[in-house]
């Protein structure tokens, strides 16, 4: 059943935009109330808005919740690329996410999630959180292959989302980056919010929530840099807009500016980005857990292509 939330709109977001003024209002994430917006479920004074209109002083917000959609189960292990578990205990479990796969149900996706494939294989997840994205800490877009932890118990729930929070967890990523940095170690810190022209793109924004990217070139290789790159801060498309912003996208990244005859060339069909080490203290006991993930086959085929100069 659907939830109706009636609210006035306060003096101080008088002037914003719905979308921006629903997720200060109701905890949403800025995606979320835009999607609510956009299907018709936000009205101000009873006339449906979309996510761009403007709030007036004195009106009254209505916001239809709808039921989330729950998670279900895949029907077969054969219908998605294989999700390896790196580790597990009795509060977490540690994936090994492979390309193509999402972290939890979303309006509009239809492929498989980290969550579903859990169910399937049934893994008990924690309760906590949004009822489409339970036990779920953290993300990894459905592009981007490596390590999520999720949540099985409620306390684990609770410690690994203040850890990601209070950025006690070491997040540490392989890329492919275009070109050849300079220098080779460096810190981007540069705010990060929607784009001021796409909606669906992030970028470096003056009003942006505060993002820090630590990199370190590994190995220069012909047109491109095999990077470890450390998040210091956990945003939306965060490394792939902050190499960007360097004018060196990632390889095969196509939404934030890479060549596509480069990608072609080492037969990449999405960005070139692993999340190959997760580390955090363990939330039941404190104890150090630090759990690493090797190259999918189509990140390794395409880095010896470019180590073998193309040949």
């Amino acid at each position: 059943m659907a939830d109706v939330r009636t609210l006035p709109v306060p003096d101080a977001l008088a002037g914003e935009r719905v979308d921006a003024a629903l997720s200060r209002m109701l905890g949403l994430s800025r995606t979320r109330a835009a999607e609510l917006a956009e299907g018709g479920y936000v009205r101000v004074d009873g006339v449906a808005v979309g996510k761009s209109a403007r709030l007036l002083p004195e009106s009254w917000l209505e916001v239809e919740m709808p039921a989330p959609e729950p998670v279900r189960p895949i029907s077969s292990e054969d219908d998605v690329p294989a999700l390896r578990v790196a580790y597990e205990d009795d509060d977490l479990v540690v994936v090994d996410k492979p390309v193509g796969v999402a972290a939890h149900p979303s309006p509009g996706w239809t492929g498989p999630t980290v969550v579903g494939v859990l169910a399937s294989r049934g893994y008990r997840i924690s309760t906590s959180g949004a009822a489409e994205r339970q036990g779920v800490v953290h993300r990894l877009d459905v592009g981007t292959s490596g390590l999520m932890v999720v949540a099985k118990s409620e306390h684990a729930y609770t410690e690994l989302k203040r850890a990601f929070k209070e950025r006690t967890v070491d997040k540490i990523y392989h890329a492919l980056a275009q070109g050849h940095p300079d220098p080779t170690t460096g810190t981007i810190d540069a705010p990060i919010g929607r784009h001021p022209g796409s909606d669906w793109k992030f970028a470096v924004v003056a009003d942006g929530k505060p993002s820090v990217t630590h990199y370190e070139v590994l190995e220069m290789l012909p047109a491109a840099s095999l990077a470890e790159i450390h998040l210091e801060t956990g945003r939306t498309h965060q490394i792939r807009v902050h190499m960007s912003a360097l004018r060196h996208p990632l390889v095969g990244d196509l939404t934030y500016g890479a060549d596509p005859a480069l990608a072609e060339r080492v037969g990449l069909s999405r960005q070139w980005l692993h999340a190959m080490r997760l580390g955090f203290a363990h939330p039941a006991d404190g104890r150090r857990l630090e759990v690493s993930s090797e190259y999918p086959a189509d990140l390794a085929r395409a880095l010896e292509t470019l180590r073998d100069g193309y040949r």
